[in-house]
């Protein structure tokens, strides 16, 4: 069975459920059965062996399950506010992938019980901060760690509970530790992977709907509608491009605002060798397909590297039954992932800053030509219309610049120098859900305006039809605004709306 962004989307936010196969399970087993009698009279990292730098020294027999045990307390150390439960749920997903590749030596008990709690909807507490992406997440999956041997607390229909009492509860019992299930739990990058599986999904669904606002906001300029045409954007060649203006073209069919070049009446002159409606849109509107383009591409090259970590074994070591040998090496360095997130996070704030500039073509009067100054219906001077909604935006905006720096790049050695050079890619990915918040936030409020300039324009039903689904769902929300009054709550409901992936 394959893990894909599809299935995590299901069992996270649907009614999906997390189901192996005979096959699968069948390997899990023979891949332990195999470590069992390979290990028997062998040195092997993290079995009978310290761990980290203290790897030289041997453990003595009689101390194996302590070892496991003490690997899972030890690194139980994370500090700060708990991940988000869908984070924790896609982290133990990602977890069980990396199991289900038949390369851990795990016993089966494990994987069962980890299914459980992803299909139960129990979630671990795991504090953000902690891990440096290099042996993994080694302190949010001790957190998970912990739970699975019935310690620590659970996040579990909408409390915080001690695990052992959520268990018994469900019937459960705590995992037994056989060879190196401790080692096995903690090492690996099934967090930052969990992360940005969510936020994938996320930067998807903000993609459609810029590429929506895209769509919008050329309608409320009048646009000439050759800015999304086939042979214009297929002359650039680049994937991305030509996919975004493919769907701007499907999303205008039926529009009556974007007008067609050379057909008609024209351009109108002034009388002084003027124009008076534009030639060519600002940047922020005429360039959707060039700006959202690269974009695209971005989104589409991160799924495939998630969803290859989804279903890679990212342990140390990596026990394979078929050359019947045991490799030590480095699986668990996270800079796969540390890279896409930081690349993904880099894609959502230019798309933060595309939006902040449509809004501000909305806002400002001069520039549009159009619309009353900040979408006011009121009295000017009595009355301010979305004005403060624009500093929330590009505040908000500048954020997410300050937060563009890649994380990728920072590295600070640490475990005596063992983890010399590391990936901080549970920090890559944490940024990059920020910056993702902070998207919707900005894309709220410019909803929001679209829907406004729309009424100032008396508009609405020229728009195409799915622009005005758009429009129809923000007046479900908030009504047409005419006298000041406090936004937030709008703000928030529209948020809550636009985040339905």
């Amino acid at each position: 069975m394959k893990i894909d962004i599809d299935l995590i989307r299901d069992i996270l936010y649907g009614d999906g459920q997390l189901v192996w196969d005979e096959a699968t399970q069948q390997g899990i087993a023979d891949c332990f059965d195999f470590l069992s009698r390979f290990s028997h009279d062998k040195v092997i990292y993290g079995i009978n062996t310290g761990f980290g730098p203290m790897a030289q020294w041997r453990v003595e027999d009689s101390h194996l399950r302590e070892l496991q045990y003490n690997i899972i307390r030890s690194h139980a150390t994370g500090m700060g506010e708990p991940l988000d439960d869908f984070f924790v749920r896609a982290g133990m997903i990602a977890r069980v992938g990396s199991f289900a590749q038949c390369k851990s030596g795990v016993h089966p008990e494990l994987v069962a019980l980890l299914t459980e709690f992803i299909n139960r909807g129990i979630c671990p507490f795991i504090p953000k901060h902690g891990s440096v992406g290099a042996s993994g997440d080694l302190v949010q999956l001790a957190h998970i760690a912990l739970c699975l041997i019935g310690e620590g607390k659970v996040h579990y229909k909408g409390a915080w509970r001690p695990t052992k009492e959520v268990m018994d509860e469900c019937g459960l019992q705590p995992i037994s530790i056989h060879i190196r299930e401790g080692l096995s739990c903690t090492n690996g990058t099934s967090v930052m992977t969990g992360i940005s599986a969510v936020n994938l999904m996320h930067a998807q669904n903000l993609l459609h709907l810029a590429t929506v606002a895209a769509v919008w906001m050329n309608e409320i300029a009048g646009s000439y509608d050759d800015l999304m045409a086939a042979p214009l954007n297929e002359a650039r060649r680049h994937e991305g491009q030509i996919t975004i203006a493919e769907r701007m073209r499907s999303l205008s069919q039926g529009s009556k605002r974007l007008q067609k070049r050379y057909i008609g009446e024209g351009l109108r002159e002034t009388g002084d060798g003027v124009f008076q409606n534009k030639v060519q849109a600002y940047y922020s509107l005429r360039c959707a397909p060039q700006i959202l383009g690269p974009i695209y591409d971005t989104l589409v090259y991160s799924q495939r590297v998630i969803e290859e970590e989804l279903n890679a074994a990212s342990d140390n070591p990596i026990v394979d039954p078929v050359t019947e040998n045991v490799y030590h090496g480095g699986n668990f360095h996270g800079d796969y992932i540390s890279l896409e997130a930081d690349k993904m996070k880099i894609a959502m704030v230019r798309l933060a800053m595309v939006s902040e500039r449509q809004l501000n073509y909305l806002c400002h009067d001069r520039i549009n030509g159009i619309l009353p100054p900040f979408l006011n219906l009121g009295t000017l001077g009595l009355n301010y219309g979305i004005q403060a909604c624009q500093f929330t935006a590009t505040s908000t905006t500048a954020e997410c610049q300050t937060l563009a720096m890649p994380n990728y790049v920072h590295s600070i050695p640490n475990n005596n120098d063992n983890q010399d050079i590391v990936s901080m890619g549970t920090n890559s990915a944490e940024l990059c859900a920020q910056v993702i918040d902070n998207c919707y936030q900005v894309l709220s409020i410019l909803y929001l305006a679209m829907a406004q300039a729309v009424d100032c324009l008396g508009i609405a039903d020229q728009l195409a039809p799915a622009t005005k689904a758009q429009y129809d769902a923000i007046r479900a929300i908030t009504p047409t605004i005419m006298d000041d009054t406090p936004f937030y709550e709008d703000l928030a409901r529209i948020e809550q709306a636009l985040r339905k992936i």
